[in-house]
């Protein structure tokens, strides 16, 4: 093990770093709860017509396809890098790329789901629903892991990590998967009832 000397600075720096991340997941954790609880209330009392709600079908799909899409790829190459196919630098470019069209796609389908006058009593919506919010919020407890991420060297491996960073990874990347899935086949089997 090699030691390294680091400044006060240096550790006050990254000790400002740590907490104003933690600021930052608190409140975008807070705007995302906040945004999906506005369009789940909102959906319980918009009653869009026919014109209105095919549209808004066609929209979700859309933001649906740029936000799963972007997450397929991201997580394919994520997997190519803890197999050594990818290089961290790619990893990271590509996520900073595909971030607004996860984001953005997202935000969309929370603003056309008002619109879909979907069946909340159904139980299935509510799994749907949470797993909309959890994928969300998973998203969210990634910054602070990708911004560790970052400050590696471009040729970190998987194997490179800690173990709590690697369980991390790998766990969010399941969570994502698994909330994204459960969403889309629930989203589907409700749109034939």
């Amino acid at each position: 093990m090699s030691y390294i000397p680091v400044s006060r600075r240096t550790i006050r720096r990254h000790r400002e770093s740590e907490r104003s991340t933690r600021r930052l997941v608190v409140a975008l954790s807070a705007a995302a709860a906040v945004a999906w609880l506005l369009s789940v209330t909102l959906s319980a009392a918009v009653h869009a017509d026919t014109l209105v709600h095919n549209l808004a079908v066609v929209l979700h799909v859309l933001f649906l396809v740029v936000a799963f899409g972007a997450i397929i790829l991201v997580d394919w190459h994520g997997l190519l890098w803890l197999v050594g196919r990818r290089d961290l630098s790619e990893i990271l470019r590509l996520d900073g790329a595909a971030t607004p069209l996860i984001w953005g796609g997202l935000a969309g389908m929370l603003a056309t789901g008002v619109f879909l006058n979907p069946h909340l009593s159904n139980p299935m919506t509510d799994v749907k629903l949470a797993a909309v919010l959890v994928l969300s919020l998973n998203g969210i407890m990634l910054i602070p892991l990708m911004r560790r991420l970052a400050r590696l060297p471009s040729e970190a491996s998987f194997e490179d990590l800690t173990a709590g960073q690697r369980t991390h990874l790998v766990l969010c990347m399941i969570i994502s998967q698994a909330c994204w899935w459960t969403a889309i086949i629930i989203g589907f089997i409700n749109a034939e009832s």
